[in-house]
């Protein structure tokens, strides 16, 4: 269910246990919900036999919760599972720093998902073309003919599109379905679709339909969000003045990845840290999403460039925005199979995929903005390496308490923060006791 506060001042003080205790008395999850985020190996052997072929085990990853944000004017406590530190930390801090603003506002696109049909060998391919635009009505209601609760609650087929690409192998001829999917992700139902239409297909084209598939560049299905960040809310420390010089370093870093392809992989691998992390954490396949981001950051650019963007408007703040692809659903998939992903979609109590498309957007939109200012600031390495150093201390074999002691030591020493000094500071600590 929603929160009506993500404000949790001191939260990473409390032990995994308190927080999780928080989190399930904010949210009210379940007794089952709150041991399946318990249960370190909550998926059972069964259920991932179901999931997957050949199953040999199960494997987890962390869990956080991101806190501060505010979507829509609605609080939101926000699931991140993945393994890198740093990430839930800068996430939240960055949710907070656009608050005198309202926080993040979404607009998504109703869920439309494309299938593509590959159409070859037709003899005359204008003329195939026009055959189909002819067919438009009777493809579609030929779609919609499916027993399905996604066309009983108001989704399915809602139009169909036809282009000839030239390739290799010669000319083609691709039609689009494009289906409302609902709350779904929709890859099933959209496949399936196409799988009923292609014999149709082959009869009005006289061609050979050859691929029948979705495609995870969901340019119908667009998340976009902005949120508005006053010069005290960015600044180190709470002044205009130095404010605007972070706001400047910004903007500097977002030109270079607006200009160079090298840049750019960095900066949105930045944004889909968040993204991946929290579609993982609700069940979603995160792969596709990622394909689908990607993809559209290098077509609605013309050349692959960056997923965000940041100006600074005439009143001196800084705007931050993204728009792009977001194929997630409430229903169906690992989110209704996963007792975890089921508990996490409980923790944000969406009500709806638009919704979720948005709250996952704007957590790759306030991580992107936590990865610049820090880059722009201090370097991304000194706020990492000190969530980092617990890792570092485990490597080098630490045990216990001295896991704290040696992560104190690497915050405090000078110089570069290597994996040998850490070695060597555990070798002098056990010397100390001994």
């Amino acid at each position: 269910m929603p929160v009506e506060n993500s404000r949790l001042s001191g939260f990473f003080r409390h032990s995994v246990a308190e927080r999780r205790q928080i989190v399930a008395e904010m949210t009210q999850l379940s007794q089952q919900q709150i041991e399946a985020l318990e249960a370190c190996g909550a998926l059972k052997e069964d259920a991932a036999d179901r999931m997957i072929e050949n199953v040999i085990g199960t494997m987890s990853l962390p869990v956080g919760v991101a806190t501060n944000f505010v979507i829509d004017g609605k609080h939101y406590l926000i699931p991140f599972c993945l393994e890198e530190s740093s990430v839930v930390a800068a996430a939240s801090n960055m949710a907070k720093r656009c608050l005198v603003h309202g926080g993040f506002t979404t607009n998504s696109d109703a869920p439309l998902m494309i299938a593509q049909l590959q159409i070859l060998d037709c003899d005359d391919f204008e003329q195939a073309e026009r055959s189909l635009a002819t067919a438009s009505d009777e493809l579609m209601a030929l779609c919609n003919s499916l027993p399905s609760t996604m066309i009983r609650l108001g989704g399915g087929c809602k139009r169909t599109e036809t282009r000839i690409i030239h390739s290799m192998s010669g000319p083609m001829l691709v039609l689009h379905i494009v289906v409302d999917c609902r709350d779904a992700m929709g890859a099933n139902a959209v496949n399936t679709m196409a799988e009923l239409i292609a014999p149709r297909v082959e009869e009005i084209t006289r061609g050979r339909v050859h691929l029948r598939i979705l495609s995870n560049l969901a340019s119908y299905r667009l998340a976009r969000v902005k949120a508005t960040f006053t010069p005290e809310e960015i600044s180190e420390d709470g002044t205009a003045e130095n404010g605007h010089n972070v706001i400047k370093g910004i903007i500097e870093a977002q030109h270079f990845a607006m200009a160079d392809p090298f840049r750019a992989a960095t900066h949105n691998k930045g944004v889909m840290n968040a993204i991946s992390s929290v579609a993982l954490a609700c069940g979603q396949d995160w792969r596709a999403i990622e394909a689908g981001c990607h993809a559209w950051a290098a077509y609605s650019n013309g050349t692959y460039g960056s997923m965000t963007q940041w100006v600074q408007d005439s009143e001196g703040n800084l705007v931050g925005s993204i728009e792009t692809p977001m194929a997630v659903g409430t229903v169906g998939g690992a989110s209704k199979v996963h007792p975890v992903a089921q508990a996490n979609l409980a923790i944000l109590g969406v009500e709806s995929a638009q919704e979720l498309a948005g709250i996952i957007a704007a957590a790759g939109l306030s991580q992107n903005l936590g990865a610049l200012r820090a880059l722009s600031t201090n370097g991304i390495q000194a706020g990492h390496m000190k969530l980092h150093a617990r890792n570092m201390a485990v490597t080098a074999g630490a045990e216990g308490d001295e896991i704290e002691v040696i992560a104190a030591r690497l915050h405090s020493a000078t110089g570069p923060k290597t994996q040998t000094l850490v070695n060597e500071l555990l070798r002098a600590l056990r010397e100390e006791r001994t």
